[in-house]
């Protein structure tokens, strides 16, 4: 027997269309879709404006893929980090950060990564799948529930900063953006989130095209691409010329800031000379630097860089009149910190 279709999948004009035909009017189909997006509703019997022969109607003919709660880990600072099970059993991770000012949730898109930088620890996992667009969504949903359990307020920010990489999985990413920041599921501004990418240069261009409202962030790391090379292999197949092309275009035709997210490692890519040439490649857009502090991670040989180092790089930015964030790291202790992602729990 086949496994029933995640109703998720279908479009609202796919869901009226299974309403006529099974002689039931249009507005059945709203119903089921508020339930599914605005409530987050995990079975069809939830579904108490429907009938009890309708609720078996729908369970019989789809399923609800749902994600639920694994594990929860709290640091010592406050980050909690969730270990998620989607149907398959696999897991992925999300992250929600607080700070003074705002409650960030870190939500993946990927089941583990392709890219393999080398920093990085989800990179040392294989790609098992792409996430789904409700999958995605669930994840927010969850951990603005978290959010408002444990903090007392819901999510301000939502970052695309886990595992995975998003715009290699560009259909699902502007599918769970579009329930995020419609009514029609939590109707958050797209200004408060932010998709990260390690630098896919045609998607960079495409998101573009498609005129997208919310931030984008570059993992860029380096300015020089013989370095950028052995830390992120994708540099290899795009270099960092034609990525500054796709930022240039991205900005020209959204006028959004960039924001370039820049890990600093102890003599790699922290001496002057590397801030020159991260000054040359930021001329590109306006844009804003986000220096972030290493995460040691197991059988890596990264080291982060001084703080003597980090006040001269950080002096040397601000002095050719770029806005520069050191972003301390919150979550180490319990692995939830930046590129520290990795399902251990399989």
């Amino acid at each position: 027997m086949s496994e029933n279709k995640d109703i998720r999948e279908l479009s609202l004009e796919q869901v009226q269309e299974f309403c006529l035909e099974h002689k039931m009017p249009k507005f059945r189909a709203k119903q089921v879709w508020e339930w599914l997006w605005k409530k987050r509703a995990v079975s069809f019997e939830e579904m108490t404006s429907l009938s009890k022969d309708l609720r078996e109607l729908f369970s019989n003919n789809f399923a609800i893929k749902a994600v639920k709660i694994y594990k929860a880990e709290r640091s010592i600072d406050g980050t909690i980090k969730y270990s998620l099970q989607l149907h398959d059993k696999l897991l992925v991770e999300g992250v929600i950060i607080p700070s003074k000012n705002r409650l960030t949730a870190c939500v993946s898109s990927q089941v583990g990564c392709s890219l393999a930088c080398e920093f990085c620890a989800t990179g040392t996992m294989k790609l098992d799948r792409n996430l789904s667009a409700s999958e995605i969504y669930d994840q927010v949903f969850i951990l603005n529930e978290e959010a408002i359990s444990n903090f007392g307020k819901p999510l301000s920010n939502i970052v695309y900063m886990g595992m995975g990489e998003p715009l290699l999985n560009y259909k699902a990413l502007l599918g769970s953006i579009k329930f995020i920041t419609t009514e029609q599921g939590l109707g958050m501004s797209p200004k408060r989130i932010t998709v990260s990418t390690a630098g896919i240069a045609k998607m960079i261009m495409k998101l573009a095209d498609d005129d997208v409202r919310f931030n984008l962030a570059i993992s860029l790391h380096t300015a020089s691409n013989s370095k950028r090379d052995i830390l992120m292999p994708l540099n290899q197949k795009i270099k960092l010329e034609e990525l500054r092309q796709s930022v240039q275009y991205f900005y020209d035709k959204t006028g959004s800031r960039i924001t370039y997210e820049y890990i600093l490692f102890k003599d790699l890519n922290d001496s002057l000379e590397d801030a020159q040439k991260l000054v040359q490649f930021a001329k590109a857009s306006t844009c804003k630097i986000n220096l972030i502090e290493y995460n040691t991670v197991d059988n890596l040989p990264y080291e982060k860089s001084s703080n003597k180092v980090t006040e001269n790089f950080i002096k040397f930015l601000e002095e050719k009149k770029l806005i520069v964030n050191l972003r301390r790291s919150k979550g180490k202790d319990i692995a939830a910190a930046c590129g520290q992602l990795v399902n251990k729990l399989k």
